[in-house]
């Protein structure tokens, strides 16, 4: 399996290549638990518990949908390890990057209601004229944004401090904490506005205004993953609807799947439910959010993603209308890029953020102490999610993440095709 979190992690990890002192346990003379053998859920249990009693990972959950219903839906391990409180199915976690998915399918729902067309210019549908500083002439579309194809780029040097905030009312006298302000410099504050956010990137006056914001080239032609323009295409969703990107998100994806418990609103989700993101197992960081919401901040549980990971298993073959109508889950998992624009070695073309490898759509996630992946089969027979309180955004644990969620689906690929 090609992973995401090598790409998806790429900004964060080229910031903390230089933190990364904190500690973490040796796991290299472990032996390696074996996939093999898993015909049932108790089996799969088994192995699972091995990962978690082997690996540098306090907790994670695993759905998986065969044909048209949930089939496996456990946790394992602490979304709290100092409490000894478990990771549940009804544990609120971060999914980072995966939180991107949300994005594509509120774009398909404006899409179906008219808002906007793939093709329509983002300058028709915006307030404020965004001007590509390297290139002034490019006209960027609604399908460059969603393709990571729209010229605007991360500035590695701001892109953290300018985005991510440590929630007030937190203990700041932990290694974890000291870790984020005063090695990251993260600010203590709630996430302001999303318009307020992209105004310093993209208005004359901004802050964080600039040419390193932009990239020389013609938009759909060159492929570069950007937070930024993900949480740009939330803002357009914001103007063309003419309501709150996450208000809308809750009143036609959230609530259509019954996701009762999450949410973009970092302010609404219950510190006594959330997982406590780690380092590793002996560094818990503070709970944070980010100004540009959409792009990473989808909080949610396992119950809820597993209502989300069924109806793309069944919307991906055309048997889901519950957030639209089939075209437009059709058009969700729709090849849009010339081949060749996505780098090879990570994925072979692009939907609406979504990636195409092989028989297989997927998309992941990596954020500070938290990550995520999820994989659908093209055919819709099947599809999985995991969800962990594990980092991989430093660069000693990326690796140690990339191990985990290969050792995660050789197993439920095991379970699978024993089924």
């Amino acid at each position: 399996m090609t992973t995401l979190s090598r790409i998806i992690g790429l900004t964060l990890l080229s910031l903390f290549v230089l933190l990364t002192s904190c500690s973490s346990d040796d796991d290299s003379i472990t032996i390696e638990p074996t996939p093999t053998g898993i015909q049932t859920q108790a089996d799969l249990n088994a192995y699972f518990e091995e990962i978690i009693e082997t690996k540098e990972i306090p907790g994670f959950a695993v759905s998986i949908a065969i044909g048209n219903d949930i089939d496996y839906k456990v946790s394992f391990g602490f979304e709290n390890i100092a409490a000894q409180r478990d990771f549940s199915n009804q544990t609120v976690i971060n999914i980072a990057s995966l939180s991107k998915s949300f994005v594509g399918a509120a774009t398909a729902k404006a899409i179906e209601q008219g808002y906007f067309t793939l093709d329509t210019p983002i300058n028709d549908l915006l307030p404020v004229e965004i001007v590509n500083l390297e290139n002034p002439n490019a006209v960027i579309s609604i399908r460059h944004l969603v393709t990571h194809t729209s010229g605007i780029v991360d500035d590695p040097s701001t892109y953290i401090q300018a985005n991510y905030v440590i929630l007030p009312n937190q203990n700041l006298g932990t290694t974890g904490a000291n870790i984020l302000t005063d090695g990251l410099e993260l600010a203590v504050m709630n996430p302001v506005p999303l318009a307020e956010y992209l105004g310093e990137y993209f208005l004359e006056d901004g802050a964080l205004y600039g040419n390193s914001n932009f990239m020389n080239s013609e938009p759909g032609e060159v492929w570069s993953y950007s937070n930024v323009a993900t949480s740009l295409m939330g803002f357009v969703i914001e103007s063309a609807t003419e309501e709150d990107f996450d208000s809308y998100v809750n009143t036609h994806i959230l609530q259509p799947l019954q996701m009762n418990k999450s949410t973009f609103d970092v302010t609404e989700v219950n510190w006594q439910e959330w997982a406590i993101p780690y380092l590793d197992k002996n560094t818990p960081l503070p709970f944070y959010g980010n100004h540009g919401y959409p792009e990473g901040s989808i909080h949610t549980t396992n119950d809820d993603l597993a209502n989300y990971l069924l109806d793309m298993t069944k919307g991906i073959k055309g048997q889901s209308n519950t957030l639209f109508g089939t075209a437009y889950y059709e058009l969700l998992f729709t090849p849009q890029l010339d081949a060749g624009i996505v780098p090879n070695g990570f994925a072979e073309n692009h939907g609406l953020y979504w990636y195409k490898t092989g028989n297989s759509w997927s998309h992941g996630g990596n954020s500070l102490g938290v990550s995520s992946h999820m994989e659908i089969k093209a055919n819709g027979s099947s599809g999985f999610s995991v969800i962990a309180n594990m980092d991989a955004t430093f660069s000693e644990n990326s690796p140690k993440w990339e191990a985990v969620l290969q050792l995660i689906e050789a197993g439920i690929q095991e379970y699978i095709q024993n089924r």
